[in-house]
């Protein structure tokens, strides 16, 4: 059987990057199909691996500074400069400075981590010339609405003694003032493209402290804190600038660092894969497939919600091409994805185990389940080309 299949994943967080995972896929599939013709577009979102994926697209250089971490402890991030032609052009991603993988299992309290490491890459990226900055909104390990990034840009947010606020987003409800006399002028000569999860607002019911709070382990008085920050931030920036972000698209990206990038950077959001396919190309391999297969850590009623495997299977659907999906977890809603794209999905956890265990295991178990997906179709194919048999009807008048 000849067969060309695009393996086109996400990253599995806190397990496998996209790279590893593209490679896992890639490896059962050949396991099965070893005359396939494999072609593979690692798919990064915003969040880990965008930097990377882009600077090697472009033949361009990575850069390392040591910024401050989510915690406030040194952490060694970095930031790239894109190749090619045009305005000199930086890329990082916010998961560098302020991920969750970078919080300690232990200090996972979304209200006391902070985006202050954002704004120092930023900084970087200025002092390195650039004259347009892309930044990736993804795996952030933070909920203060981007003011931390914000105070390293240079900008003041005072308590009502005119003291500067600390760091996350329970302070956000002890902001009585805005200064942002101080952020740094270059900030004003460059262009800000940032690539966001275009449906995360900052507020409200489907705003980041209510969905995403819990999920970076917050719990239901600390979900209630942090709404109540964000929103007494929301409402100073709208009379410091004028801008009306809480129910703005991509305005809740990365626990409301989009905001922030607006507000105090002068940034301008984008659906991720606009900004994501420009420079990867996706398109031009899908002209050639088959079939293809994506991947995420978990699929569920969230994925058809800006995830990469919808958005990856809603293109292939628009070419006439049937996706499959490789999950680490089948979450609640999963059934939505299937009006999204998706053709069909499956667990790559075939018995119980922990999520320890999962994690450890994660490249071998990715690699067998696209190996065992690869076979099942090879069933269904071989089924196809079967001739059906057809019931012989009696005559009417040979009945009963």
């Amino acid at each position: 059987m000849s067969f060309t299949i695009l393996v086109a994943p996400s990253g599995f967080k806190e397990s496998l990057s996209v790279n590893d995972v593209t490679r896992a896929i890639s490896a059962g599939v050949r396991s099965a199909l070893p005359a396939a013709r494999v072609l593979e577009a690692p798919m990064v979102d915003g969040g880990e691996g965008f930097t990377k994926a882009l600077v090697n697209a472009t033949k361009g250089t990575l850069h390392k500074a040591i910024v401050t971490g989510p915690v406030g402890c040194p952490v060694t991030a970095f930031f790239g400069i894109m190749g090619g032609g045009g305005p000199r052009t930086a890329v990082l991603e916010m998961a560098a400075a302020a991920g969750l993988s970078l919080v300690p299992k232990d200090r996972r309290d979304p209200g006391r981590t902070t985006s202050y490491g954002v704004g120092e890459l930023i900084l970087r990226a200025l002092d390195h010339g650039a004259d347009r900055i892309l930044i990736g909104c993804g795996d952030s390990g933070i909920n203060d609405g981007g003011a931390g990034m914000a105070q390293a840009l240079g900008a003041r947010l005072l308590d009502v003694d005119g003291q500067d606020i600390g760091f996350g987003g329970y302070e956000l409800s002890r902001i009585a003032e805005i200064d942002p006399s101080g952020i740094d002028p270059r900030l004003a000569d460059v262009s800000i493209d940032v690539a966001v999860n275009w449906h995360n607002v900052l507020l409200g019911p489907n705003g980041v402290a209510r969905v995403f709070g819990p999920q970076k382990g917050a719990t239901p008085d600390q979900v209630d804190a942090l709404e109540t920050g964000l929103e007494r931030y929301a409402d100073l920036i709208h009379q410091t600038t004028g801008l009306d972000l809480g129910q703005s698209n991509g305005s809740g990206a990365s626990g409301g660092l989009g905001t922030g990038l607006v507000a105090f950077a002068g940034a301008t959001l984008h659906p991720r894969f606009d900004i994501v396919m420009q420079y990867l190309r996706f398109d031009d391999m899908l002209d050639k497939a088959d079939l293809v297969i994506t991947a995420e850590g978990s699929l569920d009623g969230q994925s058809p919600y800006g995830k990469v495997p919808c958005e990856v299977a809603r293109r292939a659907r628009d070419q006439g091409i049937q996706t499959i999906a490789l999950a680490g977890t089948i979450g609640k809603g999963v059934h939505e994805t299937l009006d999204n794209g998706i053709d069909a999905f499956a667990s790559i956890i075939k018995r119980p185990c922990s999520l320890d265990e999962a994690i450890h295991k994660g490249e071998k178990l990715l690699r067998r389940a696209a190996e065992d997906a690869m076979r099942m179709m090879i069933v269904g194919i071989r089924l196809t080309d079967r001739p059906v048999p057809v019931p012989v009807q009696k005559p009417l008048h040979a009945l009963g």
